[in-house]
């Protein structure tokens, strides 16, 4: 299952499991963050290929635009799995 939504604070908060079956729906929704926005991670279980490729461009979009992704609320293992994809040199860890 996974579950992509708004946080009061404006935080994009991240459930369950982003993978190629759930990969449609959050390139939908992320396609609408604009700015500097902060991804909570603190509830993802498990980012498959799919996802990490939605971050990137919505990383380079963001850009493009003078904004950015905050990765934050990562776990271990997702931090030592965007470490090992090289993302350390490309988003902003919280």
């Amino acid at each position: 299952m996974f579950a992509i939504g708004w946080q009061e604070d404006g935080t994009v908060r991240l459930e369950g499991r982003l993978d190629a079956a759930s990969a449609p729906r959050a390139r939908e929704f992320l396609a609408g963050v604009q700015g500097r926005t902060r991804l909570d991670f603190a509830r993802l279980d498990y980012i498959a290929s799919a996802g990490l490729g939605i971050l990137v461009a919505v990383q380079r979009r963001l850009r493009d635009g003078g904004g950015g992704l905050v990765l934050a609320g990562l776990s271990p293992h997702l931090r030592e799995v965007l470490g090992l994809a090289g993302f350390e040199g490309i988003f902003e860890f919280e």
